[in-house]
């Protein structure tokens, strides 16, 4: 007996319940998720300081805690309560579970070396027993909460001096769970602006999201590489993810310290400059938190956290984007074509081209839903009307973030309209939901052969 999640096995059902496949329950708990969340906005007691959200409010939150967004249409410490916080906490909470377990079976149903064609939508389906996918989804929430209570305990330690022993346990818990779900949310008015002087407590809150962004099957290949064989290498998975993140967190820091240090990062100290550049490079990727105000950065760092928001994180993680290893296998395609090789290597290992052209088609699909997503806000924000350009861009940073469920903004968020809040929490919805069911539904599917092809012609590129 077979447990089919991903909805292909025989289908013996009849009615609604025969078109009920894996894929398109995904995509309806998270749908479904997220209008239990906005009617708990609407209709619970005591969660408000102020008036209630309105319906376009209720559901634009509570998908951007259920998508690990983080955008907010009002300040989270001062609208909502005690309890509107941990309502919006809970939801976080059962997204971030949510993605990693669905995203972890996928990823073991295609096999764990497979877990590239995972985010390239290629591969097929294999069975797993109901005792294996029992086990994968215990390991990933004790994964999930035995880090999460690290990090509450490690920032309970550093902001009790501070802030009290008690009134520290809500933060640590809230912020812990926060990060490493990538959602970006914070108890505090100006997220951790406060904390900018404070490399502790952005080293604690950086290491989550990065940990999160990294997904269970880097985790878990990373344990049994230093714990089960010492002598086992990495998956290339797991070497493309890590060499990819690498590179982008130094890059990234970098680029911030050159551009942003006789601006955002002036009146720090080396150390704070230095760590406030490298929480710039990992934020984008997706957490949201945010130390300076991205309204006053420069261009070129501007265009960096656009195009960090673009890539994301890992495959299987709670990070949003086309992902590090879309980026990767890109890069990599581009470079052995430039040495005139016809495939792509990793570390000994071949990458099918099959995947490639997945990880190429995800790239594009993805930049063509952002066009049209801007497009739409310009027209409904009226900012066509206008000849003021800052708007475009702050709409382009707000679409970015949106659809790589990053949660930065140019303090644009709360000025949008309800047609633009609209768009941006339908964005939120398919940047998160919609690379894993077009993976899922590419698993269950299959690459397969075709019974015939059509003679081969060419066309001219470049």
């Amino acid at each position: 007996m077979f447990f089919d999640p991903l909805g292909t096995g025989p289908r013996h059902r009849r009615g609604f319940a025969v078109h009920l496949t894996g894929v398109r329950l995904f995509v309806a708990s998270f749908a479904g998720l997220i209008t239990i969340g906005a009617l708990g906005f609407l209709v619970l007691p005591g969660l408000y300081a102020g008036p209630r959200f309105t319906v376009v409010d209720a559901f634009f939150m509570s998908a951007s805690a259920v998508c690990v967004t983080g955008l907010a249409v009002v300040d989270v410490s001062a609208y909502l309560t005690g309890w509107g916080q941990a309502w919006l906490l809970f939801l976080i909470q059962a997204g971030g579970l949510g993605i990693l377990s669905f995203a972890t079976i996928i990823i073991q149903l295609l096999g764990r070396r497979s877990a590239l064609e995972v985010e390239s939508a290629t591969g097929s389906g294999v069975g797993a027993t109901v005792g294996r996918t029992r086990s994968l989804l215990r390991a990933v929430f004790l994964l999930t909460f035995g880090i999460e209570v690290v990090g509450m305990i490690a920032l309970w330690v550093q902001w009790r001096p501070v802030l009290g022993n008690v009134e520290a346990i809500w933060p640590s818990v809230f912020h812990a769970i926060s990060a490493f779900c990538n959602a970006g949310f914070s108890t505090f008015s100006d997220s951790l602006t406060e904390w900018r002087t404070s490399p502790p407590v952005l080293l604690t809150i950086g290491g989550l999201i990065v940990v999160g962004g990294l997904g269970f099957v880097v985790l878990e290949d990373i344990r049994g590489r230093w714990r089960r064989h010492p002598v086992r290498r990495l998956s290339t998975h797991s070497r493309v993810t890590l060499g990819a993140t690498a590179v982008l967190l130094a890059g990234g820091t970098l680029v911030f310290l050159l551009f942003e240090t006789p601006i955002a990062l002036h009146d720090l100290g080396p150390v704070d400059r230095l760590t406030n550049a490298l929480f710039m490079a990992l934020t984008p990727r997706t957490a949201g938190f945010n130390t300076v105000d991205y309204e006053r950065i420069s261009d070129p760092s501007l265009a960096l956290t656009v195009a960090l928001m673009y890539v994301g994180g890992a495959p299987g993680s709670t990070a949003g984007g086309i992902k590090v290893t879309t980026a990767a296998l890109l890069v990599l395609a581009l470079w052995a074509r430039l040495r005139g090789r016809g495939q792509v290597a990793v570390g000994g290992r071949t990458v099918r081209d099959e995947t490639v052209g997945g990880a190429a088609s995800l790239a594009v699909g993805a930049i063509g839903i952002l066009a049209t997503a801007i497009f739409l806000l310009l027209v409904v924000e009226h900012a066509a009307e206008s000849t003021n350009r800052t708007d475009l861009i702050k709409l382009v940073f707000e679409a970015h973030s949106a659809f790589g469920t990053v949660g930065l903004s140019m303090n644009r968020t709360a000025e949008l309209t309800p047609a633009g809040r609209v768009i941006i929490t339908l964005l939120m919805f398919v940047g998160r939901v919609g690379p894993l069911a077009l993976a899922a539904a590419m698993a269950t599917r299959g690459v397969g052969k075709a019974k015939f092809r059509y003679a081969y012609d060419e066309v001219a590129v470049g």
